[in-house]
């Protein structure tokens, strides 16, 4: 039977398939780590209180790196080059999602307008990693080996989701409601596109390492197209509507390291 659960159980029980995997989140993780990062220091004067919040979800995504690492090292395995058609972050950026690498290099603050667009983008990848955190806590909570992970990052993803929220309702309360309308849809529109690119992408190359037959990779590929179709056809109204979050000011405190599940097996 084809389910997430037997699928991401082959993923983590072959070792070849378990160091793309790892590599792939790690280098995303990273990458998002460092964009925040420059967002904090480069924060318009108007927004200097969400400073702080900004540094502590680029921390929280440099931990994740470094626990996905650390998975990898608990097994004796090196990261591998991440296949740029895996890349979710790059393609994001491509396609046009978040603050231009180019305009964060520079050290020029940024403007109010660049930090509404980059919590609409956020509001809309971060519901993308809070389901697939939910999904995989769903099925390997438990798990002896990556049980602690997965509740450490799904834990931080929900907070990341929630301050999203949270501060895209409040800058709509002062004047910014109809750019974060727009850039929000435009933003959904353009995620589900590259997320399906994505899911092909990685499964094509899973499915080359584990030796998938012809059926099954074709079932796979099936299955991301009609969540695709799924999603452009409606489902992806729900990265886009903002409702106050039951966990208030979820990163407005200091950064938790979770070192439980940073540490050796």
């Amino acid at each position: 039977m084809l389910s997430a659960r037997t699928l991401f159980t082959e993923i983590l029980d072959d070792d070849r398939s378990f160091r793309l995997f790892c590599s792939i989140a790690a280098g995303g993780e990273a990458q998002g780590g460092w964009e925040n990062g420059r967002i904090a220091a480069l924060v318009p004067a108007s927004q200097r209180a969400m400073a702080p919040k900004i540094a502590r979800h680029g921390t929280d995504e440099d931990k994740h790196g470094r626990i996905f690492t650390a998975l990898l090292r608990k097994r004796g395995l090196d990261a591998v080059p991440v296949p740029p058609d895996t890349d979710y972050t790059m393609l994001l950026e491509r396609g046009g999602i978040g603050l231009a690498h180019s305009r964060l290099k520079r050290d020029e603050p940024l403007t109010e307008a660049d930090i509404v667009t980059y919590l609409a983008h956020s509001r809309v990848t971060e519901q993308r990693a809070s389901e697939q955190m939910r999904l995989l806590l769903k099925h390997f909570e438990d798990h002896p080996e990556v049980g602690k992970a997965v509740r450490a990052i799904s834990r931080d993803e929900d907070n990341h989701l929630a301050y999203c929220h949270e501060e895209l309702l409040r800058l709509s309360a002062i004047g910014h409601a109809d750019t974060i309308r727009r850039i929000l849809r435009e933003a959904a529109h353009a995620e589900i596109r590259i997320y399906r690119d994505v899911s092909l992408a990685v499964m094509a190359h899973m499915g080359r390492i584990l030796g998938w037959s012809a059926p099954r990779a074709l079932a796979l590929r099936l299955g991301i197209h009609a969540v695709y179709l799924y999603e452009r056809c409606g489902g992806w109204r729900r990265m886009v509507t903002l409702t106050m979050p039951e966990r208030r000011n979820a990163m407005g405190g200091p950064a938790q390291e979770d070192d439980a599940a940073l540490e050796p097996a």
